[in-house]
């Protein structure tokens, strides 16, 4: 490319690659793809009208689950078996086969359902700060008992129906697994070489670095920065990350925990605020991997969050990840800048606070 046509480029306006260096991938952005008149499909916006407490909902407290458990009248957060487990701990192993297109191993592992609040219409940003301390507090300790353990342990939160969530109650899920999952494999190679290499964390040095550019920042705090990373594939995805060099969810201060609520609930606040609806998302923790891998060197981690929400024009229209970007290549249409200014300036107000009622 001549110095001229770098000078004509305009990012908003003409499709180039960006590389993620978490994956080792590249993603497409073509901005003027938003141009487009949308004739597809409309979702179905989220329920606004959900009952506090509902006899019939299985989160909820005093319930009873399918099978037949009874759930505590909980009054913070609460932690349970899942009833439908995707990993046992007690699995038989499937054998080895030794054809090297026909490979098993064994999968063992834990699931777990936790409740963020006792009431089902109450989501994170709509809860008080305290509350979302708790939740973080829970979220530690969990690493802690099942990390002694297990070699992964993956926190996460599917948020609306979009997202596949079955119960609006606010929950998430934490699965512990006997093997390390591919995502967090591919994660830690990338990390590991580019420590290797620059002899700095990754993700340290990218916060620093977008702290400093300030182009992508959507909120931020003395200990925390929430970014639409510069290799955002998802519409309005945010990578969440601290300031300072952690490894793990336990190995945070309180003062930690407490700023990590204060950017959380600004943060979801303003995906609310985005198109006035509860915002819909996938969500979860990656951080450095735990069980026997927690007496190796592991300072090539870094704990980060990933936000995953599907909203690209409204709250009826998503992106879909499909044709080219499942035989291809990831691609999104607007850029990361353009998605981050709009987070930005979003109040941190929550639209249901400043609606009046009617009269």
């Amino acid at each position: 490319m001549s110095a001229k046509d770098e000078g004509c480029f305009d990012p908003k306006e003409h499709q180039h690659l960006r590389y993620n260096p978490l994956r080792d991938t590249w993603v497409l952005v073509s901005a003027h793809r938003m141009k487009r008149p949308w004739a597809g499909q409309l979702e179905k916006p989220p329920e606004e009208q959900i009952p506090r407490s509902d006899p019939g909902n299985p989160l909820c407290p005093g319930n009873v689950r399918a099978k037949g458990m009874k759930n505590p009248d909980y009054d913070g957060t609460f932690v349970f078996e899942n009833d439908f487990p995707a990993l046992q701990p007690d699995a038989p192993d499937p054998g080895r086969n030794q054809h090297p297109l026909f490979q098993t191993k064994p999968a063992r592992g834990v699931c777990k359902v936790m409740c963020f609040h006792p009431w089902s219409d109450v989501t994170l940003p709509l809860m008080k700060k305290e509350e979302i301390v708790q939740v973080i507090d829970k979220w530690a300790e969990l690493v802690e008992e099942l990390g002694s353990t297990y070699p992964w342990v993956q926190i996460f939160e599917n948020k609306g129906a979009i997202m596949g969530c079955s119960n609006p109650h606010p929950h998430c899920q934490v699965w512990a697994s006997s093997f390390l999952p591919n995502e967090p494999t591919l994660s830690d190679g990338c990390q590991r070489r580019f420590y290797e290499k620059h002899r700095e964390p990754l993700l340290l040095q990218y916060a620093t670095q977008e702290a400093e550019k300030k182009e992508r920042v959507v909120v931020e705090n003395a200990f925390w920065l929430a970014v639409v990373p510069y290799w955002a594939t998802w519409p309005f995805q945010v990578l969440l990350l601290p300031r300072r060099h952690v490894l793990r969810l336990n190995d945070l201060t309180a003062e930690e925990r407490e700023e990590l609520a204060d950017i959380m609930k600004r943060l979801l606040t303003k995906y609310d605020n985005l198109f006035e609806v509860s915002f819909p998302y996938s969500m979860g923790w990656h951080g450095a991997p735990t069980g026997p891998h927690l007496k190796e060197d592991n300072c090539h981690w870094q704990l980060h969050a990933h936000y995953y929400p599907p909203l690209l024009r409204s709250a009826t229209v998503k992106k879909f990840m499909v044709g080219y970007e499942m035989l291809a290549q990831e691609q999104r249409d607007l850029t990361p800048e353009q998605a981050a200014e709009k987070l930005r300036n979003l109040p941190e107000e929550h639209y249901k606070s400043r609606k009046t009622p009617e009269k």
